[in-house]
């Protein structure tokens, strides 16, 4: 008969490379904590590898970089799909992904309908900052993207560059998605948007 660990080795042995790996994938062969050591002695092994509490991934060696490690939001999107929760890029990281500002946060904030969860990985990490229903029912992938990055900052802030940026990012977006995102805005973010749109704001430093 098969050890845990032999039972999870084998298994891990299908996965592709790359693959990031939960311990509650293997409820059944074991107990919770006879799971837990025997990930942790794989890991030791090096036929897996740690990286946060409660989260490993098979090696993907490449022939010149050597170990590839998957990035903050691979590992974000995954603990997504694991815990069946939608997640959204929120703060500076989601200005970043827009190109309105080209600092990368250490730190990945999500919104989140799950439970609020905070992963440590090197010096970096993900937030999972719950919120209400309401935040997930905007319908543009830009707009709603746009509010939750600008919610989190003073738009006083805000450069002409910017505000440049930000009306052509909602150039893109439909007229429809738009007007349904705004009216589940913030008040000042709605204002502020539909202010930009209207009447371009000027005698800012760009």
């Amino acid at each position: 008969m098969k050890s845990v660990q032999q039972e999870i080795s084998g298994q891990i042995s299908a996965f592709q490379p790359g693959t990031i790996v939960f311990p509650t994938e293997f409820r059944g062969v074991g107990t919770d904590d006879a799971v837990r050591q025997a990930l942790s002695r794989l890991a030791k092994e090096d036929k897996i590898e740690r990286l946060a509490h409660g989260i490993y991934f098979l090696p993907k060696i490449h022939p010149t970089f050597g170990k590839l490690y998957p990035s903050m939001e691979e590992v974000a999107e995954a603990v997504a799909a694991h815990e069946h929760m939608r997640i959204r890029p929120a703060g500076a990281y989601a200005l970043n992904k827009l190109g309105l500002s080209t600092q990368v946060p250490a730190r990945l904030v999500y919104i989140t309908d799950g439970q609020a969860r905070q992963i440590k990985i090197g010096k970096g990490g993900i937030k999972f900052k719950p919120v209400t229903p309401k935040k997930f029912g905007m319908k543009g992938p830009i707009s709603s993207l746009l509010i939750q990055g600008l919610e989190e900052m003073n738009t006083s802030q805000v450069t002409l560059a910017m505000e440049d940026r930000i009306k052509d990012l909602l150039s893109q977006e439909t007229p429809d998605n738009l007007n349904y995102d705004l009216k589940l805005a913030p008040a000042r973010i709605s204002d502020y948007i539909i202010k930009l749109l209207k009447y371009p704001l000027n005698g800012r430093v760009a």
